[in-house]
């Protein structure tokens, strides 16, 4: 095989510069470059002319590519020319979990918010069939705001040549380690040795609580459930990163609620709040860490968890090329389905064909006239069961998981712990990429409304109608025809929206119009929906 022989000041593609050389193996290297015509530092991998596994590598960086989560290590651009290939990802700033483990280990609950994290974006991107299979505490960056970065997804483990038989579980494992090393500053196993060894009996190593005092038994547990130890304590079983995640999610415990917010009580657009935030900083408190808020899960997050195919969590403001198209999966999950998790690009034509729709019709009235024949009792109020629930995104097309669709189920599960989120943008409106989405639920049949309790997030900011119709379409037109019955500014915590005047429908819609700062670091915006409790009357 020829040795690569690029040096610094060699000029790719007419405009990666290469600057410095930051690691290498046999046929490949990665370095800090230039994009020149951008201004902007990334990071190039160069393939040397015979590298075995040239297709590999070029085949899993164009799967990656698809994959928007800002968790998640962006590809730029691709070149598969067998004689110059390379790769061309974003250039993930800050220091590795490795760097930070170099001082010892993370305080618990820091680092069971850094792995949530980091399971909730690698969530994201098994649900458009991408694994990652080589994750080491040098896959995670954290930025100077605090922002985690996963690099090396499906690239890493091409380079190298690892391969799995199940790659969620392999992720799964791969993530208990990490959590692992966040715990006790020590890796256990052999294959990274830059952290020291953990102790070992019986060719399993101690559980964390076992190596580090004072480490709260249940994180401990979480991570020999996910690595598979033998000796892990017995309950439901982890296979999967999101499942971690949500796991990590509940035992973080939630943080004080500020004495000034508990006396703060007030109305909002005609609606009297009930109950209080969480958190007045927009600090994460336990249940503000569910994966899909990016990435973590995220985010995403979790999630991530999630959200982040076809992109998560953000629109990108710049769509950068990927020469080739994305033939192929790469290190894709098998029989996996590749599906959209979040925003992938609106159109200027989808967008001004929704343009001209106005979506806010006055309220429903009340139909003249009475009818014939004796008054039918009236039936009594009382709480009314969903019958199921979606993530709503009838302005964007594109968009085939409609804001995070697989975690609305959360909103209706009586679980105060477990959220909806939407996905990530850079602005409040949405990244200026449309003008709202939200979460529709199903009522399983008409009934009548006159009560709903919705608990939001801790920060305040979101705009929020409440909708009435008889169709589940994600379609603008539906959007159109539906009734508002409530409205919201800056609601946060348990709120509680007073129908005036009750309305009929089958399906409610919690509509968003602005969106409040996703919690913790960062500068994003995402809706949240923790619980939805719904009174009214049903045939």
């Amino acid at each position: 095989m020829t040795t690569y022989t690029s040096e610094p000041g060699t000029r790719l593609g007419g405009r990666y510069r290469l600057e410095d050389r930051i690691a290498a193996g046999a046929g490949w290297a990665a370095w800090k470059a230039i994009d020149e015509i951008l201004a902007r530092a990334v990071t190039v991998f160069t393939l040397a002319p015979g590298f075995p596994r040239i297709g590999e590598v070029i085949t899993a960086a164009r799967a990656a590519s698809r994959l928007t989560d800002p968790r998640l290590a962006q590809v730029f651009d691709v070149e598969d020319a067998q004689d110059h290939a390379y790769v061309v990802m974003e250039w993930a700033a800050g220091e590795t979990l490795g760097d930070m483990l170099s001082h010892g280990p993370v305080e618990p609950t820091r680092a069971a918010r850094l792995i949530a994290e980091a399971a909730a974006a690698i969530a994201s991107a098994h649900a458009a069939g991408i694994a990652h299979m080589c994750l080491s505490p040098g896959s995670l960056r954290l930025s100077q705001t605090g922002e985690i970065k996963v690099v090396g997804l499906g690239i890493d483990a091409a380079l190298s040549g690892a391969t799995a038989d199940d790659p969620v579980l392999a992720d799964t494992m791969g993530l208990g380690r990490l959590l692992y090393a966040a715990l006790t500053a020590t890796w256990p196993g052999q294959d990274y040795p830059s952290l020291r060894l953990a102790p070992a009996a019986g060719g399993e190593p101690y559980s964390p609580r076992q190596v580090v005092a004072g480490i709260p038994a249940l994180l401990s547990d979480l991570a020999c459930r996910a690595m598979g130890l033998r000796g892990a304590p017995e309950g439901p079983p982890i296979g999967s990163p999101e499942q971690l995640a949500r796991a990590l999610i509940a035992a973080i415990p939630p943080a004080p609620v500020p004495a000034e917010w508990q006396a703060g009580r007030g109305r909002a657009d005609g609606s009297q709040r009930h109950g209080q935030p969480a958190s007045a900083s927009g600090e994460r408190d336990a249940r503000a860490e569910a994966p899909g808020r990016q990435a973590a899960l995220a985010p995403g997050e979790l999630p991530e968890l999630p959200s982040r195919a076809g992109g998560r969590g953000s629109h990108r403001a710049e769509q950068s090329r990927v020469r080739g198209g994305t033939a192929g999966l790469g290190r894709v999950l098998p029989g996996a389905r590749p599906r959209a998790a979040v925003i992938a690009g609106v159109g200027a034509v989808a967008l001004a064909a929704v343009a001209a729709f106005t979506f806010w019709p006055g309220g429903g009235s009340t139909p003249a006239g009475h009818a014939s024949g004796p008054p039918r009792p009236r039936a009594s109020v009382t709480v009314l069961t969903p019958a199921g629930a979606a993530g709503f995104d009838p302005l964007n097309p594109s968009d085939r998981n409609q804001e995070n669709s697989q975690w609305a189920r959360y909103a209706i599960d009586a679980n105060p712990r477990t959220a909806w989120t939407s996905q990530y943008y850079r602005t409040a409106r949405f990244g200026n990429l449309k003008r709202g989405s939200g979460l529709i639920i199903d009522m399983g049949r008409k009934v009548t409304f006159t009560s709903v309790t919705v608990t939001f997030g801790p920060v305040p900011g979101a705009h929020v109608r409440l909708l009435v119709g008889d169709s589940g379409a994600h379609t603008a037109a539906n959007l159109a025809s539906m009734r508002e019955i409530a409205s919201a500014v800056s609601p946060t915590g348990s709120y509680t929206f007073t129908i005036r005047h009750p309305a009929d429908g089958r399906f409610l819609v919690i509509w968003f119009t602005r969106l409040p700062r996703k919690p913790g670091p960062g500068h994003w915006y995402m809706a949240e929906i923790f619980n939805v409790a719904i009174k009214g009357t049903a045939p």
